[in-house]
């Protein structure tokens, strides 16, 4: 399926996920192997690389937890240079207080929100599309 561009037709096809498990931010220091650590995603920043992996396996390497989230999929294939997604996912969650970490995959959009705030951000999410289909 080719990717979607329309901001009205990402909103009417979000299609929320939620991922099982709790998952984290964490960082190790350059050079660190990344093997037996699996991460879902990392970044390298001045400070080292940021990764986000599941909490069980950050709390077994003993690396510092920095904020412990839900995984939300947006399993709608969103095209890369659509214009207008991650602003209208962050105001509808900020609306309900729901801070959110948007990391987009080639495919989806990924949303990490707070663990206790799982169940209320699908159904901000949830909502949007159904809002948007009227």
């Amino acid at each position: 399926m080719a990717p979607i561009s329309d901001l009205s037709e990402l909103l009417r096809s979000l299609r929320p996920e939620l991922n099982p498990g709790t998952f984290v931010f964490t960082s190790v220091p350059p050079g660190t192997d990344l093997t037996p650590l699996a991460p879902i995603a990392s970044l390298r920043e001045a400070e080292g690389l940021s990764l986000i992996l599941a909490e069980d396996v950050a709390q077994a390497a003993a690396l510092p937890i920095h904020f412990r989230a839900a995984w939300i999929t947006l399993t709608v294939h969103s095209a890369l240079a659509a214009v207008g997604l991650t602003a209208a996912l962050a105001t509808a969650l900020s609306e309900a207080s729901i801070s959110c970490n948007v990391v987009a995959g080639t495919f989806h959009d990924h949303l990490f929100v707070p663990v206790e705030s799982a169940a209320e951000a699908m159904r901000v999410l949830e909502g949007m599309t159904t809002r948007d289909r009227r």
